[in-house]
């Protein structure tokens, strides 16, 4: 299996910002992994921060990181855009709260982290 072929499975609601029921949803999907650096293939280390807290600007979160606002996440990047239309798909409400209150998030080159411990490499 070569980078651009791993996908994690969603097995437990990932921490974070959005609704409980919202996180919930991504639970059993499976999504394909967008950003690797890390000592094991597909895994990284990441910094995040929270999808409706975050600054709208590159600068903003910037300083946000140099304040130490950022979290430090051990995971998976998957790109935010294609990762909400999975979602859509069997969720169209709770793609739906993403694209309403994170639409500086669900464009291209942007990403969503997933804790490792809420996902496994996928065997499709």
């Amino acid at each position: 299996m070569n980078k651009t072929d791993w996908t994690i499975r969603i097995v437990a609601a990932p921490p974070g910002e959005a609704p409980l029921w919202v996180r919930q949803r991504w639970v059993g999907l499976d999504l394909p992994v967008a950003r690797y650096s890390g000592p094991r293939e597909g895994h990284g280390r990441f910094l995040g921060l929270g999808v409706l807290t975050m600054p709208r600007s590159w600068l903003g979160q910037w300083l946000a990181v140099a304040r130490g606002r950022a979290e430090l996440v051990a995971g998976y990047a998957v790109e935010a855009l294609p990762a909400v239309g999975i979602l859509g798909q069997s969720s169209p409400e709770a793609a739906a709260w993403w694209r309403e209150n994170t639409p500086h998030l669900i464009a291209p080159k942007r990403y969503l982290i997933f804790h490792e411990e809420v996902c496994r490499i996928a065997d499709i």
